[in-house]
């Protein structure tokens, strides 16, 4: 399990990869990129936002909680649906292993949903981490918009930020 810590809550506050201040000024490029490469969205927003454009996630990792209340949607689209567990703070080994096991899922044709028990922000690391080259991971930054990490980009910045992290 990997823990941050309250001195590096800061450091996840500022965007991983290109803010956008809504998908519009994103979506183009987006669906260049859908067809060769995967796309994966962290949050029940994004996902959401991204299924009413008609980008189906590749991946999808939702909580059915939006900023700290219950979603008043429910996410749904042709997948296979694992879960795991992930308490707020944290990354635990499960929802790593369970990340990593979506990828096979995926390149056999399925798209794949992760329902968190917990909290789902922090799987914006693992998946960047274990992602496929050329991937596209998306996230929403609250109250500023629509998060694109490039994995090829951004890769060795949250090697980094792991290492930091505290494992148990």
């Amino acid at each position: 399990m990997l823990i941050l810590q309250e001195n590096l809550r800061s450091e996840l506050k500022k965007p991983i990869g290109d803010l956008y201040s809504s998908l519009d000024k994103v979506e183009d490029f987006l669906k260049s990129k859908y067809k060769q490469e995967l796309l994966i969205s962290v949050g029940d927003v994004t996902t959401h936002n991204l299924l009413k454009v008609g980008l189906i996630p590749h991946l999808g990792i939702i909580d059915n909680i939006v900023e700290r209340k219950p979603a008043n949607y429910e996410i749904t689209y042709d997948n296979v649906t694992l879960n795991a567990e992930n308490p707020p703070g944290v990354i635990t080994d499960q929802l790593q292993e369970t990340i990593k096991k979506s990828f096979p899922l995926i390149k056999s044709g399925f798209h794949v949903v992760i329902r968190v028990d917990g909290e789902e922000d922090l799987a914006v690391l693992p998946c960047i981490l274990t992602a496929p080259s050329g991937s596209l991971v998306l996230y929403g930054q609250p109250g500023e918009g629509l998060v694109v990490c490039e994995v090829d980009k951004v890769i060795d910045k949250v090697k980094k930020f792991k290492d930091k992290l505290e494992e148990r």
